[in-house]
């Protein structure tokens, strides 16, 4: 059985691991001790580490089992809370001194963060990965690691109904989890190297409209077309992917419709 290395197995981290975890051997990283025993309990070998992002780490030491892996998915992330912009040169120094020489494929989960807040439909041509520092300082470690810039995280718990919203008439640019937990899958089975995909649901309904249907309200205003939307086109055509949940208004449904 191959093996999989996720560092950070929070949230996300923990959702992929789940989705692989019958078809690879998983060894996962995290911060926290008290997930060590819930983590271990599912299977999965577990180191506990943290990488610093206000200094670099004089006595990280390598990880042992990454010689072994056949490929490293990256949760943990690299810029500060204004995006990309602020990238956490620190933490990606403590993370690659982690991984040492390792060899194998990469995954790097960014964020569509990276794509300025103008009204426009913003394609990965748009911001190359050497233009991004929290992505080119892993990428000049590891050039063909594949970056994975996410839309924002939805699914289970994560639903807009649950939270206090502003600015109910902007278009939202969301993902489910399952879809990004279907995409790594795709991109081991098919040894994808030097990808970067925009994995954002291809429907963007303004936020008013995903909070009415969620707690099964109609909706009665305008539907807008005009804001900032991140295409996922051409993680559509290259890899041929189909989502499970293309529509953010349906994210509380389990079936996938």
């Amino acid at each position: 059985m191959k093996k999989i290395g996720i560092i950070g197995c929070g949230w996300l981290g923990s959702h992929i691991a789940e989705k692989l975890s019958g078809q690879y051997e998983i060894f996962a990283t995290t911060t926290s001790e008290s997930k060590i025993e819930d983590l271990s309990a599912k299977g999965y070998h577990v180191t506990q580490v943290s990488f610093p992002d206000d200094d670099i780490s004089e006595t990280m030491q390598e990880w042992a089992m990454a010689p072994e892996l056949d490929a490293v998915i990256i949760t943990v992330p690299f810029s500060g809370i204004r995006g990309a912009e602020i990238p956490l040169h620190e933490r990606a120094q403590n993370l690659l001194a982690f991984l040492g020489d390792y060899k194998g494929q990469v995954y790097l989960m960014s964020s569509t963060g990276v794509y300025p807040n103008t009204e426009k439909e913003f394609t990965e041509e748009d911001r190359p990965a050497d233009e991004v520092p929290s992505e080119s300082i892993i990428k000049s470690r590891f050039p063909e690691v594949n970056i994975l810039r996410l839309a924002g995280l939805m699914g289970d718990q994560r639903l807009l109904k649950n939270y206090n919203i502003s600015n109910l008439d902007l278009l939202v640019n969301h993902i489910h989890y399952a879809d990004i937990c279907s995409v790594v899958e795709k991109m081991l089975k098919n040894q994808s190297q030097s990808k970067v995909y925009n994995v954002v649901a291809p429907v963007h309904p303004n936020k008013e409209e995903i909070i009415n249907a969620q707690k099964d309200l109609p909706y009665l205003g305008d539907r807008t077309t005009q804001g900032r939307t991140i295409s996922p086109s051409k993680l559509i055509s290259e890899l041929d992917f189909e989502f499970q949940y293309p529509d953010p208004r349906y994210f509380h449904l389990t079936t996938g419709s």
